[in-house]
């Protein structure tokens, strides 16, 4: 009979730990794209550097490159710089390191800028969609 008054009071103490865990990652989140905001919005200066942070999605460097309108090596100098910061991840691939956004900047109200309608390296959905909202 003791046993299983412990073993209840226990489960209700593992819950409430679980209700509280829950709650404190709750307001983490929130805190945490506040903070990805403020670090994005001040450290994205201007739409080369917006566009780059958007498309590095796993892309290479001379892709990124080409999607914002700067080098290659002006896209490795930002990864760094990203990295750093926290806001981007290493994905290691065949011959080297490229880098994967982890955020959105759409998702976190950062207006992405309009790419030209001749870029060729955005895969066929994506383009697809970029066209119909820049006819609109």
């Amino acid at each position: 009979m003791e046993t299983l008054s412990r073993e209840s009071e226990s489960a209700s103490w593992l819950k409430e730990l679980v209700e509280l865990a829950r709650e404190q990652l709750k307001w983490a989140r929130v805190q945490g794209i506040v903070t990805a905001r403020q670090v994005l919005s001040s450290s994205l200066r201007n739409d080369s550097e917006k566009l780059a942070y958007q498309f590095s999605d796993g892309r290479g460097s001379q892709e990124v490159a080409k999607v914002a309108g700067v080098s290659y090596a002006t896209v490795t100098i930002y990864w760094k710089k990203w990295a750093t910061l926290g806001v981007v991840e290493p994905m290691k691939v065949q011959g080297g390191t490229r880098y994967r956004r982890i955020f959105s900047l759409e998702d976190l109200g950062i207006e992405v800028p309009r790419m030209s309608v001749s870029e060729t390296t955005r895969p066929a959905e994506e383009a697809a969609t970029v066209l119909e909202t820049e006819n609109v």
